[in-house]
């Protein structure tokens, strides 16, 4: 055989072999750069700290963080719910910390409420829910001596949180038959869910078992404590529907806990009953990029707060 031919036989194997080995090189570090990060790896940096700790109530688990930005004037006031479940043997606030640290720093005052969780005294049905609604209303009292702007509150809740949010958005809808009711609630100007768990009963039977299954959205809509044809008539915002203010609803493509098919089927619903809603899944996003705010995904939730109505 011709050493030519050879030569070419050869050139053209390693040339397979070497685009063999970078496609295989491609595949990993791609893996790698997409591998979404856990809420331990949010909670083992440094930790930033409030502006200021305030209870809105007796129990421990009833107060929020105050973050202020620097310089005079009012600032636009974000609330910020934190996820875990709503299980109190998950984190709590503290995750939610690096994200309320970076609004801060661009101009955003937030709200970041702790609250009663399963497994802790008043946790569940109607607690936790009574809580978010006192804690939000909670922010007439502080307006005025921390400059806070009540006419432009955007909600932003993370996974369990997302849900608490879409549903303080909606609360001014309760019956008033519901124990959940209160008079005059804090009007909203927007509401961003991220990974938000909207609908409790599509989760409830289709969702990961990561939260806990059925037996956890049963504990916390009152399950056994309440009439069954009605749990989620004042607790799921898919059932309280239309809501009335605009919506971001967004996800990560690569969520294993809340999967992006959940917020584009609550998404598509909400637009039907007539809400204005956005909805932004995010390639490269997990679970908890949604909330790092050193992720790319971060930058684009960010922006979405500018674009609430003032």
């Amino acid at each position: 055989m011709p050493a030519s031919l050879l030569t070419s036989q050869g050139l053209r194997r390693a040339g397979a072999f070497l685009v063999a080995f970078l496609g295989a090189f491609a595949c990993t570090l791609a893996a790698a750069i997409a591998s979404p990060i856990n809420y331990t790896d949010l909670l083992a940096r440094p930790r930033p700290v409030a502006t200021q700790r305030i209870h809105y109530g007796d129990a421990p688990s009833q107060f929020a963080d105050l973050w202020l930005p620097d310089g005079n004037g009012s600032h636009r006031l974000v609330v910020m719910i934190h996820g875990g479940c709503w299980r109190a043997d998950l984190p709590g606030l503290e995750l939610m910390a690096y994200a309320a640290e970076d609004l801060r720093r661009h101009g955003i005052a937030v709200w970041s409420i702790e609250y009663r969780r399963l497994g802790e005294d008043g946790g569940g049905y109607p607690g936790s829910f009574a809580d978010i609604a006192t804690a939000i209303d909670w922010l007439r009292k502080l307006a005025k001596p921390n400059r806070l702007d009540l006419g432009s509150v955007v909600l932003m809740g993370h996974s369990s949180g997302g849900h608490l949010a879409l549903w303080a958005a909606a609360r001014g809808k309760l019956a008033q038959s519901s124990p959940l009711y209160r008079a005059n609630p804090l009007r909203i100007r927007g509401v961003i869910s991220l990974a938000g768990i909207a609908d409790l009963s599509a989760y409830s039977v289709q969702g990961p078992s990561a939260c806990g299954g059925p037996r956890v959205i049963g504990l916390l809509v009152g399950v056994g404590s309440r009439s069954p044809w009605d749990v989620f008539t004042d607790t799921s915002p898919a059932d309280m529907l239309p809501i009335g203010v605009p919506q971001a609803i967004v996800s990560g493509a690569l969520d294993p806990i809340v999967p992006p098919a959940f917020g584009s089927a609550y998404a598509a619903k909400a637009v039907a009953a007539g809400d204005s809603v956005q909805e932004l899944t995010i390639a490269d996003a997990g679970h908890f990029e949604l909330i790092d705010p050193e992720s790319s995904a971060f930058e684009k939730i960010r922006s979405l707060i500018g674009q609430m109505p003032k």
